[in-house]
């Protein structure tokens, strides 16, 4: 059931979730990395908001704060990880829509951290996580302008930025962009009208994104059987998931459905959430099964599991050559992680139970601080060393740092370094 849920997920992201992604973007004029930031953040990391929300209303302990917190470390280094070594492409990154979210990241992260060191959240702390939130939003809404500035302001003093915008020329034809657009096509897709120019290009970026050779009035039916003999026999065992998503979600690439993209958006969502709590749920059952320890449950399996999307997803668009895609989504559902913990925190000490405020538990914070804002930092070093793209050497570096994070943790939640005395339940 656990390789079942994973390949229904690799499925509703390539078929539904990114396409109407595409089409959003489109319509907003938004940019890769901005694009990211948002709509794939929160589409992707429906799973947490929804464990969040359970944490708060339902279970009623600290489940949520647990979980987004504990999996951070793992969409930072992990999901990097796997966009660098599962890619065929090496994928060129921009520096500012990096330091723009990581940078985000930190803020929303220490803002958290502050908020749970007392055990409390009151009302004014989780509206102060929104507050961050939409401030990160405006920037994004002024993104082009800012980046103009930044870079006009420090490339004399950094050549990353001018070295970036020539990199992105060159990423150019890997993404189905326009070759004759000039070296300045990311100012220009940026100021005029997004990712997709008009909507020749846009046809010509979903044709390569969906692996078609040429270019048709209307994508092919899900119902095709593929060519290649793998590919045939992953298609037959994943026929009834792609029936039961044909009957439930509307198909925006289909020139029929191509205006209900917003529908497609948030149905894929809810199928990711519930294909994520499925697979969550297996191996849950899979770690008690192998007698794996809850602590450690919750630091590696749990967390990679409730990442799902956001790897698949991030790993898809890598694969395609949107490397600031990719990042921004690592990064970006991370913040938007942090307001999944805002949201039912504000809704309950401002709505429900006006009383008192929240009470969390905060051990192994100062561990956590740590971990989380050096992982920041390492991602961002890392990428910038690496010459700002994601390969396969960037993927193994991302990978032999996460396994370091995780070994240290696992040795803290068994008490085996630090203070943190190990907790068993019923004690």
């Amino acid at each position: 059931i656990i390789l079942y849920m994973f390949l229904a997920v690799s499925i509703v992201c390539d078929d539904y979730f990114l396409p109407s992604l595409e089409i959003i973007s489109e319509c907003l004029g938004l940019s890769q990395d901005v694009a990211g930031a948002t709509f794939m953040a929160a589409g992707s990391s429906a799973p947490e908001l929804v464990t969040a929300f359970l944490g708060v209303f339902v279970t009623k302990g600290d489940i949520g704060v647990s979980t987004i917190l504990g999996s951070a470390v793992y969409n930072l280094l992990g999901i990097c990880a796997a966009c660098g070594l599962f890619s065929s492409v090496v994928s060129r990154l921009s520096c500012w829509p990096l330091f723009r979210d990581c940078l985000a990241y930190t803020v929303s992260v220490v803002a958290v951290l502050v908020m749970i060191s007392d055990n409390r959240i009151y009302w004014y702390e989780s509206a102060s996580l929104l507050f961050i939130y939409g401030c990160y939003i405006l920037v994004l809404c002024f993104d082009i302008k800012i980046n103009q500035y930044i870079m006009k302001k420090f490339s004399p003093c950094c050549t990353c930025f001018a070295k970036a915008m020539e990199e992105d020329a060159e990423q150019q034809p890997l993404v189905g962009w326009r070759e004759e657009s000039g070296p300045l096509i990311r100012q220009q897709s940026r100021t005029d009208s997004g990712i997709f120019q008009d909507e020749l290009n846009y046809s010509q970026l979903s044709t390569s994104l969906h692996g078609l050779d040429e270019i048709s009035e209307d994508h092919p039916s899900v119902f095709t059987m593929p060519e290649a003999d793998m590919k045939r026999i992953l298609w037959v065992l994943s026929l009834p998931i792609i029936t039961l998503l044909f009957l439930t979600i509307p198909d925006c690439r289909r020139q029929f459905w191509r205006n209900w993209f917003m529908v497609t958006f948030l149905f894929s969502a809810a199928w990711i959430s519930a294909m994520t709590y499925v697979l969550v749920w297996m191996i849950t059952i899979a770690g008690e099964t192998l007698g794996v320890p809850e602590s450690i449950m919750g630091l590696t399996l749990l967390a990679a599991g409730t990442s799902v999307p956001d790897t698949v997803a991030s790993v898809l668009v890598a694969q395609k050559g949107n490397g600031d895609m990719a990042m921004s989504n690592i990064v970006g559902s991370n913040v938007f992680d942090m307001l999944c913990l805002g949201i039912p925190w504000f809704i309950k000490t401002a709505f429900i139970n006006t009383s008192g405020p929240i009470e969390v538990n905060s051990s192994g914070l100062t561990y956590t601080a740590i971990s989380l804002i050096c992982s920041v930092v390492f991602i961002f070093l890392a990428v910038h060393l690496n010459g700002w793209k994601i390969d396969k050497k960037l993927g193994a570096i991302c990978l032999v740092l996460y396994l370091v994070f995780t070994i240290l943790s696992i040795l803290y939640e068994l008490g085996i370094i630090g203070n943190n005395p190990t907790r068993v339940c019923g004690n």
